[in-house]
């Protein structure tokens, strides 16, 4: 008897997907901020309304296209646990520091920005919300710990299937679990450095609260964010090697555009909302609003709905074009 989850049926799924997207919408209709300029706010729920049924549009197109992955993933659960631990001890195999190797870098980095940035510039702190300030090295922290499994999961997930050409080129293997097996190997390290930013937060007087159980909400949110990326790099690379190269340089830039070695309150107004385009925004500010913030996720609404409906798209766009791509994948590996 087969056990695996089935496709669910195209009226049934697309039933389900709509009435979560009248919930949103209505939501965003009727959410009220007293303290925001109403002009901006009528243009948040005309852009929303706008992303929210167009989302409802591709999704009736491609309904059968795009099901596929999340069952395949599903079904192969257990196969994709077992792979990911199997990866992350292969990595640092026949070494003789093992483990610590993978924690090094991370570790030099931090301490390289806190030495230029906080002892040599004097940045000795940093404003956060309600004029609070926070010591730079748990600022910085907060922000460098996302942005690190961020950079490694994507690098990883984009040559996962370069790496396992040899499980590519067999016909009963579910090919589309490689990418998600090296997220889940980066996010070890990943865990062991939340531990290192709690310790931190500890050490200058943050101590644990109820907010910091929504550090698991944003752990969940950039995982996504990345495998959804993933599936359209892995895909790509294959057919287009300098990809790889290009990721590693707009990595490097991409850091500078996201507010990780600098505070988002330092540009106008007017000019935030450029800044949080960017979807690692909201996962770096989250991490920091988890840790010494004491704000909520749902706090920032307009922020949440923009960024699910940003992660739907992108998870939507790759698994078509790795699905379009997947019987080409053998002949040219």
């Amino acid at each position: 008897m087969n056990k695996g989850l089935r496709k669910l049926p195209k009226r049934t799924g697309l039933g389900i997907f709509y009435v979560l997207a009248l919930a949103l919408a209505l939501l965003l209709i009727f959410h009220n901020n007293p303290l925001a300029d109403p002009h901006t706010e009528f243009l948040k729920k005309i852009c929303g309304c706008t992303l929210i049924g167009m989302s409802c549009i591709l999704v009736f197109a491609w309904y059968d296209r795009l099901m596929v992955l999340p069952v395949e993933l599903f079904n192969s659960r257990k196969l994709i646990k077992r792979l990911s631990v199997n990866d992350f001890k292969k990595r640092y195999a026949g070494s003789y520091m093992g483990i610590v190797w993978a924690l090094a870098q991370p570790v030099v980095t931090v301490i390289m920005y806190y030495i230029v940035f906080d002892v040599v510039f004097q940045s000795r702190a940093q404003a956060v919300s309600d004029g609070v300030e926070v010591p730079y090295v748990l600022f910085l922290t907060a922000g460098l710990v996302p942005w690190f499994f961020f950079s490694e999961a994507l690098t990883n997930g984009t040559t996962s299937l370069l790496e396992y050409n040899y499980l590519v080129k067999k016909v009963l293997f579910k090919i589309s679990i490689l990418p998600i097996i090296k997220i889940i190997a980066a996010m070890f390290i990943h865990i062991f450095f939340i531990f290192v930013m709690m310790i931190i937060a500890c050490v200058y007087g943050y101590y644990p609260n109820i907010y910091w159980l929504q550090i698991f909400y944003y752990m969940g949110c950039e995982f996504i964010l990345v495998l959804s990326i993933s599936y359209a790099t892995c895909a790509i690379v294959i057919f287009f090697r300098d990809l790889l190269q290009i990721i590693n340089i707009g990595l490097q830039l991409f850091q500078w555009m996201t507010p990780i070695l600098w505070n988002i309150d330092i540009v106008p107004d007017k000019y935030k909302w450029i800044i949080k385009l960017n979807p690692m925004t909201y996962i770096v500010e989250g991490y920091r609003n988890t840790i010494y913030g004491d704000t909520w996720f749902f706090e920032h609404f307009y922020s949440s709905t923009y960024f699910w409906l940003v992660v739907v798209a992108l998870f939507c766009f790759g698994a078509l074009i790795f699905k379009r791509s997947k019987p080409h994948f053998a002949d040219v590996l």
